[in-house]
């Protein structure tokens, strides 16, 4: 037993001794001096410890050398230009059960331009570990970042401030006794000497017994001179009173001093004015506590006027002369309820537009007179209807007050967890929870006995505000990051930028130290130190860097597994954490602050199992390295002779998305993206790219734009991909306001309540939450809060990419979507012509589209919600909606890709054969530069198009089919030159193996009906030599996976090779190709029904409006219709001329409908002006009209009355949606023509002013 006793012990003896690595026997002290040219090498099994502050010129461990830095309660510095660490080389600065507890710095000198020779691997100034070194540094464990649990305001004292008020029930003289150290109230007391002399002789002897050097704090409340005996005023003037002795009945007095000290009097007194005026006497000194810091006492004796507003009145309304509201009317029709001197008035319509914006002239608005409107004075001859309020005044009250406002130069931070470890001294920096990542700011710590567990006392106030709550649902807390470790390894620097091309960039120095890990290396694990003015503007040299390391865990016979933890990285010059072709890594509780470009960093993508958990950076800047650590003047000034070999186009082509195995023939697999917070971005929270992409409980907020997913790559190399965002919060404009800054124009109204704030680029910038892109998406479950368009700012909840010449996928859909303040009308927007959305002539601006599943975006389950103008999508029942630009929709719809070449640098045309006045010009996906071009449309199924160019048409066309399911179908005319010949062919594409094989070829046929009669390994294409249209028909014939672009099978094609006569005209023949292939426009799926209001459970919802004005002939019969639809009930227009319909704005019921005969628009067209006149505003109108209309005379000045633009030339035929209003509403819509005028759309119930910008 005693054997297995002492053997254990042997095998433990070893263990234990090596716990604390300077505690190791056989280390030799060593204490090299200071001297910049000593090299020093660690080598032959020497094993050396470290004990003082040195520097040398460099340092080199291997063949078995170790060096220990000594764990002393003396500070050690050591500086040198850099430290290899080669084969069996150690370096060891405590472990991890017996962590380093001094202080250290390690220093790295040394300039760019030395004239020693630099590593061929390492380079300068490093700490380098090669192939089997070891580096072990551990430093004192601390809470490396955590949360603010409380909102820091910019110049905020952050001391408990104190405030003490009365009135009535307190009546007398009060007194507050301060103490002068700390600001802190040590007694107070009331003494009613308006009841009791004995109250006044208590004074005096309470005012005696104040020690000297005390605060006395003194005022009136109420009454505190009737019964103010002589022995109660020698006291206080004793103490520096002079208005004492003659305070007077109700007279306001304040009294401050600090006792002994006759100059620190401060004193004022008032004249008590009766019931109906106030009065005050208010007293403030500044007092300097004994640490230094500052406090203000403000003492406040008054009495109080308190106003309110009376009821609103409307006596007059605006016929006749005008509306008047004078206040002598008011008071004999409603006596009792007005007080006869008015502090002020306010005006306003009955839809509460205050009048001074509804645009009417005011004849007078007085407080003592009242409010006048004259029709006369105003340019459209009607005032509106006007009601009046009055502010009035209340008998006054008695307040008094204390306040002490603590004017400290330091703050209190309180934090979501206890900042173990953090101690005075330590640096810790609170993350911006702003716009601009520069509003980060560092504090130093101070000592703070009387702070919480999670409280920190830090010196100086805060610039700007730090979020420490959630807001809006949406959790903005700042972050609050440790910088400040015991061991510091550092880069010395210049005190400027010299002699590199980064001083084109810089006016700093930015050759900081680095450090970096070799293949083969034996091990590695740095934790709880501190890396300052760290790497370096060239590439290879970080502040931490695994280079091409292979596998650096358990796989690559590591253990314990390499790790990097408790790290703050800050003040550097190039990323913070760099994995290069290593996999396995563990990151962990690592803070990068202001360094310059990525500051966690896999370089290459293939890196495997790397592991960053819990980790902070903030204000990263741009740097020189790569384009994606470039700002836009770093990418324009960036040559070729600057940075030798920068190739300024990057491939783009070599994108992956996630598959069984990393295997691309293996089925995908999605990346999970949970939890995931993103606010205040100028640009993007997010912009995702890359296969399937699955974000799951997210939260984006008060970015320019939310969210973007886009496609996997480029077509063809992309096969599609599902990516999706589900149960997940959208937020427009917050209650995180922000703070106004120089740069003016990112400051602005906003947010649903209007009020000034912070935004995210200029203020006109359309702000959107979920961007679509190319796709396919899905958005499910998801939340869309505070999202307010503004007349000038586009803001809407789904919007669109800007300027996109990219495709659009038909499978983009939305499902169960929730709006929470959104109005109705910014859900949704398309886009129109103007700042930020430029001209909209680009292919992808023209061709967006979503597919809203179950309506509750649109409320039409079922429907896909398109461009208004796009009509190669639309049939005669879609349903516009004006106010997003769009229309509400339903079909089968696909997209072709078109290829052309030879040549590629021309502009299509593409006509459905139902609409042939409505051709959609794309201008192309590529720049005309490229040596070919594709065009991307999205298609109605089972139709009929032709394609047109604006030059000779291209030799090669491409059709590809996306979307398309087995046995979907178009026929397709493309326009070529007369005497052209063609090849024709069909085949199937092969994404992966990039492998084409011919499926088939198509025969000419002379019966165009037979191109119907095609099939896989036959096609038939039909050539229309008069007109120019080779006429085909492209069908799907195989299988499609639910999210794949293509078949199983691959891509199916068919390529059409012309031979076309040199020097034709451009193939454009539209002229020719209708009408004679014009076709009827028919409705292939019927459009979903409308979801019942009831079911809608908002106080938002559309309502679905249809006019009509038209001719039908019955051989030589003519007849007139015009009918007005309002959610679905139709009412006929009985007689010729005008037919009203008028809708309640509020509630969307119809209110009234009422006709006017032409002989009426002729005769007497007043009787229409009066009828429009006398409708309440915030009315919808809609008119039709029938037979043939008076389109001139002055009854058609009601239309400008409702919104129509002045200049109008009316036509037989009318279709009329106005508004009754001081504003008018996007969709007030004028259609006139000479056979048919409709309009079917719907309107936002209750009307929504858009305000102005």
């Amino acid at each position: 037993m005693k054997t297995f006793v002492v053997f254990l012990a042997a095998l433990l003896l070893p263990t234990i001794h090596a716990v604390c690595p300077d505690k190791e026997p056989g280390l030799q002290p060593w204490m090299p001096g200071h001297s910049e040219d000593h090299r020093v090498t660690i080598s032959y099994g020497r094993k050396v410890l470290l004990t003082t502050s040195a520097t040398v010129h460099s340092i080199e461990i291997l063949s078995g050398g170790k060096l220990v830095i000594a764990d002393t309660n003396r500070h050690i510095l050591l500086r040198t230009k850099h430290i290899l660490i080669g084969n069996k080389g150690e370096l060891h600065i405590g472990s991890p059960d017996c962590p380093y507890k001094g202080n250290l710095t390690i220093s790295l000198f040394g300039r760019l331009d030395d004239s020693d020779e630099e590593h061929s691997y390492f380079g300068r100034k490093y700490i380098g570990v090669g192939t089997g070194g070891t580096l072990e540094i551990h430093g004192e464990r601390k809470l490396s970042w955590t949360f603010l649990n409380k909102t820091l305001h910019p110049r905020e004292s952050s001391q408990n401030n104190y405030l003490f008020q009365r009135s009535w029930g307190n009546r007398g003289i009060i007194i507050h006794i301060i103490d002068p150290k700390t600001g802190e109230v040590l007694h107070d007391d009331r003494f009613d000497t308006y009841r009791s002399k004995n109250e006044s002789y208590r004074l005096a002897k309470y005012v005696d017994g104040i020690k000297p050097g005390l605060i006395l704090a003194m005022m009136v409340n109420d009454e505190g001179s009737n019964n103010l005996e002589d022995s109660a005023k020698k006291s206080i003037s004793k103490l520096g009173s002079k208005y004492i002795r003659s305070l007077g009945f109700r007279h306001p007095w304040t009294f401050i001093v600090a006792k002994g000290d006759v100059a620190s009097v401060v004193e004022d007194t008032a004249v008590y004015q009766g019931t109906k005026e106030s009065s005050e006497a208010r007293s403030a000194r500044v007092f300097q506590s004994s640490f230094g810091e500052h406090f203000t006492v403000t003492v406040s004796s008054q009495w109080v006027q308190e106003a309110e507003w009376s009821n609103w009145f409307d006596r007059d309304d605006e016929r006749g002369s005008g509306d008047w509201e004078k206040l002598s009317d008011l008071h004999k029709a409603y006596p009792d309820h007005l007080c006869n001197s008015p502090l002020d008035i306010q005006a306003e319509t009955h839809d509460g537009i205050p009048s001074n914006q509804t645009g009417d002239v005011i004849h007078k608005k007085d407080k003592d007179y009242g409010f006048v409107c004259l029709n006369k004075d105003q340019t459209h001859g009607l005032c509106h209807n006007y009601r009046v309020r009055f502010l009035c005044g209340k008998l006054v009250r008695p307040q008094a007050s204390v306040s002490i406002d603590m004017m400290s130069n330091s703050s209190i931070l309180e934090l979501a967890d206890q900042p173990a470890g953090w101690g005075p001294g330590d640096r810790v920096v609170v993350a911006s929870t702003d716009y601009s990542m520069h509003q980060a700011e560092e504090f130093t710590l101070l000592p703070c006995p009387t702070c919480a567990s999670n409280q920190l006392k830090v010196r100086g106030k805060a610039k700007f505000i730090h979020m420490g709550e959630e807001v809006d649902g949406v959790d903005m807390r700042a972050e609050v990051g440790l910088l400040s470790r015991n061991i510091l390894l550092r880069g010395e620097m210049e005190p400027s930028c010299y002699g590199n091309e980064a001083c084109k960039f810089f006016n700093f120095d930015t050759f900081g130290g680095h450090l970096k890990v070799e293949h083969g290396f034996r091990a590695v694990h740095i934790s709880g130190m501190e890396l300052q003015h760290m790497g370096q503007q060239t590439m290879g040299h970080y502040p931490v860097h695994f280079h091409m390391n292979g596998d650096v865990d358990e796989r690559g016979g590591y253990d314990p597994p390499t790790s990097v933890s408790d790290l703050s990285i800050h003040h550097s010059f190039s990323r913070c954490v760099t994995i290069h072709g290593s996999n396995g890594l563990m990151v962990k509780d690592v803070v990068g602050y202001d360094t310059l470009g990525h500051c966690f960093f896999t370089e290459d993508g293939p890196e495997e199992r790397n592991t960053f958990e819990h980790c902070l950076g903030l204000m990263v800047r741009a740097g020189t390295l790569l384009p994606s650590d470039r700002d836009s003047k770093m990418c324009r000034d960036i040559t070729d002779g600057a940075y030798p070999g920068y190739v300024p186009n990057p491939r783009q082509d070599c994108r992956y998305g996630p598959h069984q195995d990393s295997d691309p023939f293996k089925p995908r697999v999605p990346a999970l993206i949970h939890h995931f917070i993103a606010y205040k971005n100028q640009d993007h929270g997010a912009w995702l790219r890359g296969g399937d992409v699955w974000l799951d409980d997210c939260q984006f907020a008060d970015n320019g734009i939310g969210l973007t997913l886009a496609s996997g790559g480029t077509f063809p190399d992309d096969d599609g991909s599902r990516q999706q965002v589900k149960n997940s919060l959208f937020v427009g404009e917050s209650d995180n306001h922000g703070m106004p800054l120089p740069d003016k124009r990112i400051w602005g109204p906003g947010g649903s309540d209007l009020t000034d704030r912070t935004l995210p680029r200029g203020i006109d910038f359309p702000i959107r939450g979920m961007q679509i892109y190319d796709g396919p998406i899905n958005v499910q479950n998801c939340t869309f809060r505070k999202y307010t368009a503004l007349d000038g700012r586009h803001t809407s909840a789904f919007g669109f990419r800007l300027n996109n010449s990219w495709q659009s996928c038909p499978n983009n859909n939305v499902t169960n979507i929730t709006f929470d303040h959104v109005p109705i009308t910014s859900r949704v927007f398309f886009g129109e012509p103007g700042p930020w959305f430029s001209k909209m002539q680009m292919d992808g601006d023209k061709t967006t589209i979503f597919h809203d599943i179950d309506g509750s975006v649109s409320e039409y389950p079922g429907a896909f919600l398109v461009k208004e103008d796009n009509w190669l999508l639309r049939h005669p029942d879609c349903i516009d909606v004006p106010d997003w630009k769009g229309a509400i929709c339903s079909g089968h719809y696909a997209q072709i890709y078109i290829q052309t070449r030879n040549p590629a640098n021309l502009n299509m045309q593409i006509v459905r054969d139902e609409y042939p006045d409505r051709p959609l010009t794309l201008e192309g996906a590529l720049e005309k530069r490229k040596h070919y071009q594709q065009f991307q449309p999205v298609v109605t199924l089972a139709k009929g198009y032709t394609i047109h160019w604006d030059q000779a048409a291209p030799a090669e066309v491409t059709i590809w089919l996306i979307n398309f399911n087995k046995n979907d179908w178009i026929n397709v005319g493309l326009c070529y030159p007369q005497g052209t010949t063609f090849t024709i062919l069909s085949d199937i594409h092969n994404r992966l193996t990039k492998q084409t094989r011919k499926t088939g070829v198509f025969m000419r046929t002379t019966q165009k009906e037979k191109i119907n009669h095609s099939h896989l390994a036959r096609g038939y294409y039909y050539w229309e030599e008069d007109t120019g249209l080779l006429f085909l028909k492209v069908k799907a014939h195989n299988h499609r996976e639910t999210f794949a672009f293509c078949s199983v099978k691959g891509c199916e094609r068919v390529k059409i090779t012309a031979i076309i006569p040199k020097g034709s005209p451009p193939s454009n023949c539209l002229a020719k190709a209708y009408p004679k292939h014009a076709e009827l426009p028919i409705v292939d799926v019927p459009m979903p029904r409308k979801i019942p209001t009831v079911r809608l459970h908002s106080s938002e919802h559309f309502l679905e409006i249809k006019l009509e004005s038209y001719n039908t002939r019955f051989f030589h019969i003519k007849e007139d219709f015009a009918f007005t639809e309002v959610n679905g009930k139709k009412l006929y227009q009985p007689e010729d001329g005008v037919h009203l319909t008028v809708i309640d704005g509020h509630d969307g019921k119809v209110v009234d409908t009422k006709g006017f005969r032409n002989s009426i628009l002729q005769g007497i067209p007043a009787e229409i002006d009066n009828y429009i006149s006398g409708l309440r505003d915030n009315s919808i109108v809609l008119m039709t009209s029938k037979g043939r209309l008076v389109t001139r005379g002055s009854w058609t000045k009601v239309l400008g009355k409702l919104g129509v633009e002045k200049s109008v030339n009316l036509k037989d035929k009318l279709a009329f949606v106005g508004f009754k209003g001081s504003y008018h509403p996007d969709w007030v819509y004028l259609e006139v023509d000479s056979e048919r005028a409709k309009i079917h759309q719907v309107l936002p119930v209750p009307v929504i002013h858009k305000m102005k910008l």
